[in-house]
């Protein structure tokens, strides 16, 4: 895939921002009217702006293009919502602290694999099921930092973010062997703070609390087993890039399966219903359309901004991910990047070097992206099919600088968005599963003040300190 870049007027971003300051404050302004207008909000900004592109710049290859990474991205998020959806985990036992550390654990680990909106909600529930009767609000905010979150950082499959990336030439194993100790130190960090948290709640809630109603003995119970067969499906697709849209067919397939298979009973014991997805569906409709003009802007722009810096970047991203969705914040400094580093010339330049199969100057920025792309991308190099997309990432993939650039966006992007409710699509899903189970739940400057401040920050700061400043 490539497109040449057309420079956009500043008016057509006036949609993008529109749309996502109406996500941002339109469920905590105008929360039943938003629930009602939502989807004519996004679809007339999102048509408006496809069809302007389409027909008043004749750049309907960019359009197709967007419209394909919206199909690849929403199918992997609605399969792995389905295929979760039929997954019901039955834990009889109250958690003890450390067993609620073990559990977050897991969690996050899982969510790498289900991504954080499947692994939220398969596990949000026996969460609050095994810590009845003193669930409190601690037990919801870690969770959504940890599964909802920060856990989601070492696959494309974790979080939405990762995915883009992937789709946009990112090997899918470069997050896990760049980003693996950061994660560890991140989740270390939060893992002992909730810990101290939860060993104070446990020791003021006492201890003799029965395991289970007239003192039976449940056994745990994993129905939907089945469903883990179809989660291989779902996973193991990703890596498929050829042929077209054998990658879509196989998620689409794998989650209709799913679905059709799996008994009732799981779905309602799951509370499983099409809303969410639906919500996902429409609002990614609107802000992949939105924000073309947008990534176009600041892809020719970024390099009149001055030296590219990771601190920048990681602060920048992030800060912008916990008050917008992470997904189209990562896209937009992922282009600023390209912009910052990767010039018109450098890409003619590779492109030459593939044509001639490496023959000439072995030196400069155009050999070290050529090399990263042998690297990366043996097979598209063997077959004469890199994309203009793909020499930009071997570009940043290529030099260590920019590597650890890239490093700092995905960190940020997945990190920050565990700062506020409205940082990452789970995050309001797990509130309302806790708000519908009458579990106690901060409201959004008390999450901010009581846990995102005193909590989530040293953790980011302590990154930025020891892995990006």
């Amino acid at each position: 895939m490539g497109h040449p870049i057309i420079e956009p007027s500043p008016w057509l971003i006036l949609p993008f921002g529109l749309l996502l300051g109406a996500i941002a404050l339109g469920p905590l302004i105008r929360p039943a009217a938003w629930a009602r207008h939502y989807a004519k909000i996004a679809l007339t900004l999102g048509a408006f702006t496809a069809t302007y592109y389409w027909i008043g710049l004749h750049a309907l290859p960019r359009v197709a293009e967007t419209a394909h990474e919206y199909v690849s991205f929403i199918l992997l998020i609605g399969a792995l919502y389905l295929v979760s959806g039929g997954i019901h985990i039955h834990i009889p036992r109250q958690a003890t602290p450390a067993a609620n550390v073990l559990f977050l654990l897991v969690g996050a680990l899982s969510a790498n694999l289900l991504g954080t909106t499947g692994a939220s909600m398969v596990l949000i529930r026996p969460w609050i099921r095994i810590n009845r009767p003193r669930v409190k609000a601690h037990h919801i905010v870690f969770f959504i930092f940890l599964v909802s979150n920060i856990g989601g950082c070492l696959t494309p499959i974790g979080d939405p973010p990762l995915f883009l990336g992937y789709l946009k030439g990112i090997p899918f194993w470069w997050v896990a062997q760049h980003c693996w100790l950061i994660w560890l130190v991140a989740t270390a960090f939060l893992l002992a703070a909730f810990y101290i948290l939860d060993v104070r709640d446990y020791r003021q809630a006492g201890r003799s609390t029965p395991a289970s109603p007239a003192g039976r003995r449940e056994p745990w119970r994993l129905e939907g087993r089945r469903n883990l067969l179809w989660l291989l499906v779902v996973v193991g697709s990703v890596f498929l890039e050829r042929p077209p849209f054998l990658r879509e067919f196989l998620m689409a397939a794998a989650a209709a399966a799913s679905y059709f298979t799996t008994p009732k009973t799981i779905h309602h014991a799951n509370q499983f219903n099409f809303h969410p997805l639906q919500e996902v569906g429409i609002l990614f409709a609107g802000i992949f359309a939105t924000m073309i003009p947008a990534l176009d802007w600041l892809q020719i722009h970024a390099s009149q901004w001055g030296a590219v810096r990771p601190s920048l970047i990681f602060w920048g991203s992030g800060l912008l991910s916990s008050v917008l969705d992470n997904a189209p914040t990562y896209l937009g400094f992922l282009s600023a990047l390209f912009g910052w580093a990767v010039s018109p010339e450098l890409v003619a330049q590779v492109q030459t070097l593939i044509q001639s199969h490496g023959a000439g100057l072995h030196e400069g920025p155009a050999w070290v992206t050529f090399q990263a792309l042998q690297r990366w991308h043996a097979s598209a190099l063997a077959s004469g099919t890199v994309s203009p997309e793909e020499i930009r990432v071997a570009s940043l993939l290529g030099s260590q600088t920019l590597n650890v650039c890239l490093v700092a966006l995905s960190v940020g992007a997945v990190f920050f968005g565990a700062a506020t409710y409205i940082g990452n699509g789970p995050n309001f899903m797990v509130k309302a599963i806790a708000d519908h189970q009458q579990v106690p739940t901060p409201g959004f400057l008390g999450y901010l003040a009581k846990y995102t401040l005193p909590f989530l920050v040293p953790m980011l700061v302590l990154v930025w300190l020891v892995f990006l400043r």
